[in-house]
C-alpha cells in the first residue's frame, strides 16, 4: 500500500502527556514522519472558500478539531486524504484529529481553521510559504514551491482537557482488552506490540 502524506501534521516526538494521547489516537497519522518546513513571520495569503456554511463556533488556538479532508496540488492531483480512525464509535466525533497550536500543523492550515465553523464544508487554498515552501517533507509527493488546496469538512471540535479525558478512558479501555487477551505473566500494558506500544509504520 502507498505510504499516506500526512500534510497538516508534524512528526511527534514521544515523552509529553500532550503527546502521548496524540500517539495512541493517531498512530496512523504520525507513522510517516514528515519533516516540518521552517517558518516565520505572520500568516498572509490564505484563502477560505464556504461550499457549506457551518451551524457552530469556530475553534480558537488549544483546541482540538476533527476534520475530514482531501488535499491536492494546484494541478487538481490529489496527495492526501483523511482516513478513518481505528477506535471504537462514540468516544470521539468523526474524522481526523488536530490540535490548534503553533508547530503541530502547517502555518496555513492553522490559520484557515480559526477562520470556519462548526458542521461546515470549505476550501482552503494555502500559499506555498504557509505549507513546505522549498522543502517539502522527504519522500513526499508535494513537489518544492507549492501551494496546498484542501477540501475540507469541520465535523467538530472540543477543548484539550476534554480531549484528554475521552483518550484517557480509551486507554483504560485498550489496557482493559488486552489484559483480558494476555498470556500467563503479561499484564495490561505489557509488550512493545500492544495497542499502547510504540506506533508502527504504515505499511509500503
Amino acid at each position: 500500500m502507498t505510504e499516506i502524506t500526512r500534510v497538516p501534521l508534524q512528526p511527534v516526538a514521544k515523552g509529553s502527556l500532550t503527546k502521548l494521547w496524540l500517539g495512541v489516537l493517531i498512530a496512523v497519522l504520525i507513522g510517516a514522519g514528515l519533516a516540518f518546513a521552517a517558518w516565520q513571520g505572520g500568516p498572509r495569503g490564505v484563502e477560505v472558500e464556504t461550499i457549506r456554511a457551518g451551524t457552530g463556533g469556530s475553534p480558537q488556538m488549544g483546541d482540538v478539531v476533527f476534520v475530514s479532508y482531501v488535499g491536492k496540488l494546484a494541478d487538481g492531483a490529489e496527495f492526501d486524504r483523511s482516513q478513518p480512525l481505528p477506535i471504537p464509535p462514540g468516544l470521539f466525533p468523526d474524522g481526523n484529529p488536530l490540535l490548534m497550536e503553533e508547530g503541530a500543523i502547517i502555518p496555513g492550515f492553522l490559520e484557515g481553521l480559526q477562520q470556519m465553523e462548526k458542521g461546515g464544508k470549505y476550501t482552503l487554498t494555502i500559499p506555498a510559504d504557509q505549507a513546505y515552501g522549498a522543502e517539502p517533507p522527504e519522500g513526499s509527493p508535494i513537489p518544492p514551491n507549492s501551494d496546498l488546496l484542501f477540501e475540507i469538512e469541520l465535523n467538530e471540535f472540543m477543548g484539550r482537557e476534554d480531549f484528554q479525558r475521552r483518550a484517557a478512558a480509551l486507554q483504560q479501555m485498550m489496557q482493559a482488552q488486552q489484559g483480558q487477551g494476555a498470556g500467563p505473566g503479561q499484564g495490561p500494558g505489557q509488550g512493545a506490540d500492544g495497542p499502547l506500544g510504540p506506533p508502527s509504520p504504515p505499511a509500503e
